[in-house]
């Protein structure tokens, strides 16, 4: 069971930066001395895997891979990879609280092209290591980031040469000898991310803060993942998917929702001991110390919808790997902690799923009170084992539900939590929140900063215009910090390493702060 501990969600592209997007750099290390100066134990991100279209971190170019925008370039220039005046020169986008997609795509390559060029042959034997103890991903991963720049950006599945379209191990080694830089550039890029990451992990670390990762339930169907490995989805023998995700239509969507990626093949994946998620969740936990597995009732059954199909709705349910997956995942990767996203469509099997796992399910503090919803989220009703969230990433921001959802259920939140315009709508849903016997309370970053819809990261069956919002530098500052580390004392939160903290600093010295 977690100890009764509280985090905050914040994605590391939304961190303030100057080059457009939310880095592992200095940014980043400034929020971990946050959640530590506020009392915090856990710092929640997103999936940091490569994005492609759409530039959802749930439809990664790799289960394995991380995202070179990510790639902090100040960093670079410290170490002397990097010119300066090549980085600031650049146009990163003119609005610091979005992430401008377009401009990185144009940009963000020739730039780490020049890292490359100037570190390669100087970090020598720390990129042979790396790619020795990761070429296991590495070695497909790069061919296929190399080939899909090679043909402009087009999915694999457009790639006009059939044998690498195929995967065929000698077109591929062909071009592997034919192209060996483009191969290797894609392979220093991961180098420098995973070595920043790792950098980033140890600061975290020594500041009492964990990293919850999130585990995506699908692949992208334009992936490595099924490129490389297409006898672990349901395809046809010229790789064309034979029927895709998505869920049926809901209170939320009257048509329901297609996703789009392709369906696994359970009984292949059971032949060989489900290595894959081995392999898969083994990659995430290298630098992450407790995993959300996203959409966890498809453990259970999922939502088949046939190639061809009209819409969601004509899709089914069918049958998932259930305790047979979990109970492989629990005794691999023991004593990591899972939290299990049982949001959504719940039948009595997906709770006897949950109940059997042993695993923390999700409350969220806005379905509480949304008369929609069919769940029990009321605070009083959560048992211990659990992770209560103000909002996930495909929440709005509860300032923002506030303005937007209907008048009584706002009214029943206020009766309920004993809300106040003193305190602050947002604050004392957080307060309810924290206050409650869920052993692990996280809140969105948004809603510490008492932000509107406008700053809303995922807008689910909205395609555009997600993925973008970015803090802006000095929101996130000591006061706020004093403010959270209060509320998160009083409830009984507080980090060990806060707690020692504050009984060394004599009582004087206290006050003079």
């Amino acid at each position: 069971m977690i100890k009764r501990s509280s985090g905050v969600l914040m994605p590391v592209s939304s961190l303030p930066s100057p080059y457009g997007i939310g880095t592992l750099g200095q940014a980043a290390y400034d929020f971990i001395d946050f959640l530590s100066e506020s009392g915090q134990s856990w710092w929640q991100i997103l999936p940091l895997g490569p994005t492609g279209y759409g530039d959802s971190p749930y439809q990664s170019l790799s289960s394995f891979a991380g995202n070179p925008y990510l790639i902090d370039l100040d960093l670079l220039v410290n170490q002397g990879l990097l010119d300066p005046a090549a980085v600031s020169s650049v146009d990163w986008g003119s609005d610091p609280s979005r992430v401008d997609y377009a401009k990185l795509h144009e940009n963000r390559l020739s730039v780490l092209k020049q890292a490359y060029e100037d570190g390669f042959q100087r970090n020598q034997s720390a990129f042979s290591s790396f790619r020795s103890a990761n070429a296991e991903w590495l070695e497909d991963y790069a061919l296929f980031a190399a080939l899909k720049r090679h043909f402009g950006g087009a999915s694999w599945l457009d790639w006009p040469e059939e044998g690498l379209r195929m995967h065929e191990e000698e077109a591929c080694r062909q071009w592997r000898e034919s192209h060996p830089e483009e191969i290797r550039l894609e392979e220093y890029l991961q180098f420098l991310f995973f070595s920043q990451l790792n950098d980033l992990r140890n600061y975290a670390h020594e500041h009492g803060i964990g990293i919850i990762g999130d585990l995506p339930f699908y692949s992208a169907l334009d992936s490595c993942d099924v490129w490389a490995g297409p006898e672990y989805f349901q395809l046809d023998e010229d790789h064309i998917p034979t029927a895709g995700s998505g869920v049926p239509p809901d209170a939320f969507s009257d048509i329901g929702q297609y996703w789009g990626n392709p369906l696994y093949d359970w009984q292949k994946m059971k032949e060989d001991g489900y290595g894959w998620w081995i392999r898969r969740i083994s990659g995430t936990s290298r630098w992450c110390d407790m995993i959300r597995l996203d959409h966890f009732r498809g453990f259970e059954s999922f939502w088949s919808i046939p190639a061809g199909a009209d819409g969601a709705g004509d899709g089914q349910w069918v049958k998932g790997p259930g305790m047979d997956l979990v109970h492989v995942l629990k005794d691999w990767f023991y004593p990591l902690q899972f939290i299990a996203e049982d949001l959504g469509y719940l039948t009595e099997d997906v709770q006897q799923l949950l109940s059997d796992s042993g695993l923390p399910g999700m409350k969220v503090l806005e379905f509480a009170f949304d008369s929609r919803e069919a769940g029990n989220y009321l605070p009083h009703t959560y048992p211990s084992d659990c992770v209560c969230y103000t909002g996930t990433h495909d929440n709005i921001p509860l300032c923002g539900w506030k303005n937007d959802a209907a008048s009584e259920d706002v009214a029943a939140a206020e009766k309920y939590l004993g809300l106040s315009e003193e305190e602050g709508f947002s604050w004392g849903m957080i307060r309810g929140g924290s206050g409650s016997v869920a052993s692990l309370f996280v809140v969105q970053i948004q809603d510490l900063l008492e932000l509107d819809g406008a700053s809303r990261m995922n807008t689910p069956g909205i395609s555009e215009g997600n993925w973008c919002w970015r803090m802006t530098p000095g929101q996130a500052d000591g006061k706020l910090a004093e403010r959270f580390a209060l509320l998160t004392e009083l409830y009984a939160r507080s980090s060990p390493l806060w707690k020692e903290r504050q009984v060394s600093v004599p009582s004087s010295e206290k006050k003079e702060a």
